[in-house]
């Protein structure tokens, strides 16, 4: 009877064992890309629209936008879309389950990417999971010229125009990506929607991103990353950006999150703005002569990045700051808020609320449904300028 007890636990155990040998690799990294998969590697782009097996290039010379150069089947046709004014075009429609695992795309070089709006919907959903302009989605906030490469896990942006996109973004029955021209001319597109076809596990969460702006804090106000979500997820990351109006150091503001049922104190509250983005006294370079001359130092590493896209005084200026939350993502069970103390310095050493000009982008996955977004401020608040 003993022997046919050990038998049967050692069996069981082996075949637990073939079982988890066998679990699909969903997101490769560098310590599992030998790990073999059933999963299918799919790509969209202008090139080959449906992503299908063994359909790509196959858009005739006469047919693709770009006829005037290509002068045999086969020779980059089409390899751009154009988007009309006041026109929103899809550019990927993906049925049946998998994970979107890399974003390329380069939206010409007119210098508004403010005014173009990229929106994703997940499993036929009417209002999509992700609305933010194309630039601070890609945390640049300050128009073509003042581009900012970034080099992190999630986000890349390399030269001229380069807009990569990491985050893994799963889903069950269905992906639209759409992208919206906001502005007053033709947009001329290139872009590329890297997916695997694979089955997605029950615990696996849906990505949202969601953009916020208003030019002007109110006096004493907070500013609000992000509110109102409702649901189960986690917190994974902020693109802030800030224009500046005082001629003194602006970021004394800290960071606070409200999670699952906090009112009027929040559950994480940090110690101030350049902290919360993995700085410190005021981004400065080490001088010997203490706070005068004062310089900012930029930093682009893979988790968090500060950089001043336009000059415009001592203090004065346009920048940039994001914050990954990969390794530390904030977990909420039913609702969730963030926001920022709009502080600086006054002359006599005290904080002093400040009204500037800030925009932002809040990163999380959560279960659906998600509570659908506020709309998106008018084209005027939209506008870059500062």
């Amino acid at each position: 009877m003993k022997k046919h007890i050990y038998i049967t636990i050692i069996l069981a155990a082996l075949l637990g064992a073939c079982q988890q040998a066998e679990q699909p690799v969903l997101v490769p990294g560098m310590d599992n890309l030998f790990m073999m998969s059933d999963a299918e590697t799919r790509s969209i782009s202008p090139e080959n629209i449906t992503g299908e097996k063994g359909q790509g290039g196959r858009i005739s010379p006469e047919e693709g936008n770009a006829k005037r150069a290509a002068k045999k089947h086969g020779w980059k046709a089409n390899p751009y879309i154009f988007i009309e004014p006041g026109e929103e075009k899809v550019l990927a429609d993906i049925n049946g389950s998998g994970i979107i695992n890399h974003i390329w795309m380069t939206p010409g070089r007119d210098g508004n990417d403010r005014l173009r709006i990229i929106r994703i919907y997940w499993d036929g959903e009417t209002n999509p999971s992700v609305e933010v302009p194309v630039g601070d989605f890609f945390c640049n906030a300050w128009g073509s010229k003042n581009q900012t490469n970034i080099n992190s896990l999630a986000v890349c942006v390399n030269p001229l125009n380069g807009f990569n996109c990491f985050w893994q973004m799963p889903f069950r029955k269905q992906c639209k990506i759409t992208m919206a021209n906001l502005t007053e001319k033709q947009t001329t597109l290139y872009y590329q929607v890297d997916y695997t076809v694979t089955k997605v596990p029950k615990n696996a969460a849906y990505f949202h991103a969601q953009f916020n702006r208003v030019k002007k804090v109110p006096f004493k106000k907070e500013y609000i990353i992000a509110d109102n979500i409702k649901g189960r997820g986690q917190y994974v990351g902020t693109f802030l950006s800030r224009g500046t109006r005082s001629d003194k150091w602006w970021g004394e503001g800290e960071v606070q999150m409200f999670i699952d049922g906090d009112t009027d104190y929040p559950t994480i509250n940090g110690t101030g703005e350049e902290d919360y983005f993995m700085g410190s006294y005021a981004y400065k370079k080490f001088m010997d002569n203490g706070w005068k001359n004062f310089r900012y130092v930029d930093y682009n590493t893979a988790y968090a990045g500060f950089h001043q896209a336009e000059h415009k005084g001592e203090y004065v200026g346009c920048f940039g700051q994001y914050r990954w939350h990969i390794y530390d993502p904030i977990r909420f069970k039913s609702d969730f808020k963030i926001q920022i103390q709009c502080l600086g310095w006054d002359d006599e050493g005290n904080y002093l609320p400040l009204e500037d000009d800030m925009s932002s982008v809040a990163f999380w996955y959560q279960t659906e449904p998600h509570q659908q977004f506020p709309e998106l401020p008018s084209k005027e608040v939209l506008n870059v300028n500062f």
